[in-house]
């Protein structure tokens, strides 16, 4: 404003009616109030990085002791030097931003690293577990890293690329459910709305670098502490959007409080972008369901229960299933015998083991079918094996009613391929045209967070908790809307919290043979209470009895692995089925991939000059889509093409590079390592046409050179 007035002092000089006249219009505007979201930005952010290496030039903090709960020195200090004394690795630092600090000099174990927002970054990933189920699948992806740095990183990989963004951020509530700048929000801050729109605004704003500005879906949820908030900020980021609220009951009963009405929704942001548009759905998620909708197609189990359910009520119905417990797969039907037999009367072919129609309880039971239907059943892919359970001698099988196969007869269902077992894989088929549009009021059972998310967490990770998870079935179907019509959809949520986003693209893949991936961002943080009690044991951050403990390490990492799986961390079988859309065990598992990553701080040099290469690697194959093998090392050919993508480390040997990817059939990238820009395209026109080429290093160090400014 110092400035504007100046301006207008020398109009006023030059031109005395046309000074007067703009000071008259400077006041009328300054007087005003101004209209929309206004709020301080709270510069610089800044994160911990616990368990990262002390570097000469960091910028670090300093830890309080062991068994103090004080929450220490909060200045940034520089680190200038290290040495060794007395065997002991010590740093000499210098406070940062007041010169008049005396310099110090403490014990490097006693540091933190520190990342300030307004720094640039140069990412790296150091892979940390892995689960394969899903074949030629694309993988899913979990990073461990503050979410903000992990975003960046995605604007290299993913920058433009993402389908669809469902994030459920904190929601401030003043009870230290967040912290900004290492220091929980308490009810009593002053500037915590102030704060949390500007924690949000930088977030927000990498992601819509990642969205797909052509087609794509935003979904925030969030409670009414935020509410009207939000909606501001997200029409300043997002005005090119067609914007929704949409109210989700997640407590029917309701969450009484104080002076207050109960409390029994929460609510959803829809931003749509470009040409997307909601998927239609046979339920609206507010009226009464309609019977008979395709999605509800169930798989029905072989083993009969209720009346007449043992073996003496149905004898000609108690026979053996022949299965390969290797390959998880029936391998052939026995005959039933009379109702005197004993099993050992039966003979089982080498290489299976027989499974009986047996209760929980070891007594006998009868199938629901009999053997010649349930062989025509099998050679038509209408029944195959769940879960097999070897210490019961008990397994359970699936098969498609009639109801379900009349209904593929009329074409209301359609098969749309088989599983690895020849089983059918089913969709909605062109008679199922009774679609109708999701209502912006959610009230299905299945969206109760405590039935469906505390509970669910705790049957896929007995003794652990995790507070406020979300239902899965009401992700379920958030996601749904935004991807169901894109099966190979790249789904983002950058505050992946017990990794339920993840868990709900799996059940989407599941029911339609979609090759949808989920990326995960996470960091692991312990929770305020947990964080007290640890450090009362003499732990601190980067300690690994502390780490152990921390969100993505405890929770979501061991919860993709089980949901993938569909055994406990333990080794256990899950108890319990899940419900609504696609009703299974949860012990049968999802036929998926996951490739778990810990985020990294690199030094440019070092990648420049190919010696971190290890530490790129995974954003390579991320790059390229996350699916097939991945290149972790530099081969001694000088080049490499993995199923997906390659790379020339060595221009020398181009031509053999040139000719391997000219004979894979899904290449469709390809890195070149180079400093010459001359030789870089050479290759890049003798590759084959729809091949984009990339330029390595340049490409990763240009990216992240400017990615320290802020909003």
């Amino acid at each position: 404003m110092s400035r504007l007035t100046e301006l207008i002092r020398q109009a006023k000089e030059k031109d005395p009616a046309l000074g007067a006249e703009l000071e008259r219009e400077y006041r009328t505007l300054s007087g005003r109030r101004a209209f929309g979201l206004n709020f301080e930005r709270h510069r610089p952010e800044a994160v911990e990085l616990p368990g990262r290496p002390v570097r000469r030039g960091d910028k670090v903090r300093i830890l309080s002791p062991r068994r103090s709960t004080d929450p220490g020195d909060g200045r940034l200090w520089r680190v200038t030097r290290t040495e060794k004394v007395d065997g002991e690795r010590r740093a000499h630092l210098e406070c940062v931003g007041n010169d008049s600090v005396e310099p110090n000099t403490v014990p490097v174990d006693d540091l933190v690293v520190i990342a300030e927002f307004r720094d640039p970054i140069h990412p790296g990933l150091v892979p940390t577990g892995c689960v394969n189920r899903g074949g030629d699948k694309p993988s899913h992806t979990v990073i461990n890293g503050e979410n903000f740095h992990a975003l960046k990183a995605l604007t290299y990989t993913h920058r433009g690329k993402v389908s669809a963004c469902y994030i459920d951020p904190p929601y401030n509530t003043g009870a230290r459910d967040w912290k900004y700048n290492n220091d929980y929000v308490e009810g009593d801050d002053l500037y915590r709305h102030s704060k949390w729109l500007a924690f949000m605004e930088r977030r927000l704003l990498l992601a819509k670098e990642l969205l797909d500005p052509e087609d794509s879906v935003l979904i925030v949820t969030i409670d009414e502490k935020e509410v009207h908030r939000l909606a501001l900020l997200l029409e300043q980021l997002f005005p090119e959007t067609r914007s929704q609220m949409v109210t989700i009951v997640i407590n029917a009963p309701g969450q009484a409080r104080r002076h207050e009405l109960a409390r029994v929704e929460e609510h959803a942001f829809v931003l749509f972008q470009g040409a997307a548009e909601p998927a239609g759905w046979v339920d609206d998620l507010l009226n009464d369901r309609p019977s008979g909708s395709p999605e509800s197609v169930r798989w029905e189990s072989l083993l009969r229960s209720g009346t007449n359910s043992r073996r003496v009520d149905r004898p000609a119905l108690f026979y053996p299933v022949f299965i390969d417990p290797g390959d998880q797969r029936i391998v052939s039907v026995g005959d039933s015998k009379a109702l005197d037999a004993g099993r050992e009367a039966w003979t089982v072919p080498t290489g299976t083991v027989a499974v009986w129609p047996l209760k929980s309880d070891g007594t006998e039971g009868n199938w629901r079918a009999s053997p010649d239907y349930l062989r025509q059943l099998l050679g038509d892919g209408h029944a195959r094996l769940g879960t097999y359970r070897e210490a019961e001698g008990r397994a359970t099988i699936w098969y498609l009613g009639k109801a379900a196969l009349r209904r593929i007869e009329t074409g209301e269902i359609k098969v749309v391929g088989s599983d690895e077992q020849g089983a059918v894989q089913v969709a909605p088929g062109a008679a199922a045209a009774r679609r109708t549009t999701v209502k912006t009021v959610w009230n299905r059972p299945s969206h109760h967070a405590g039935w469906h998310g505390q509970a669910l967490v705790r049957a896929l990770l007995p003794g652990r908790g995790f507070p406020f998870p979300k239902s899965l079935y009401a992700v379920e179907d958030a996601v749904r809307l935004a991807v169901a019509d894109k099966p190979d959809a790249v789904v983002l949520d950058f505050f992946a919290g017990s990794g339920t986003t993840a868990h709900a693209v799996m059940r989407l893949n599941k029911q339609d043979g979609g090759r949808r991936q989920c990326i995960s961002v996470t960091n692991n943080e312990v929770s305020a209470d947990e964080q007290r009690r640890l450090r009362e044991a003499g732990l601190r951050p980067g300690d690994p009895q502390w780490e152990a403990l921390g969100i993505c390490d405890h929770i979501t990492k061991p919860r993709i692995e089980a949901a993938i799986t569909g055994r406990t961390p333990d080794g256990e079988p899950i108890s319990g089925d899940y419900k609504f859309t696609d009703e299974f065990p949860m012990a049968d598992g999802f036929e998926e991939n996951a490739e778990f990553f810990t985020l990294t701080y690199e030094n440019p040099v070092a990648i420049g000059h190919n010696r971190a290469f290890e530490r790129v690697a995974p954003l390579l194959w991320l790059r390229a889509g996350a699916e097939g093998r991945r290149v972790d090392t530099v081969p001694p050919s000088g080049w490499d093409v993995a199923d997906a993508y390659g790379i020339l480390f060595d221009l020398d040997h181009a031509d053999a590079f040139v000719g391997a990817v000219e004979k894979a059939e899904r290449v469709q990238l390809a890195f070149a390592v180079t400093d010459d820009d001359r030789r870089f395209q050479s290759v890049a026109r003798q590759l084959p046409e729809g091949v984009e080429v990339v330029r390595l290093y340049e490409s990763y160090l240009s990216n992240f050179r400017f990615t320290g400014s802020e909003p």
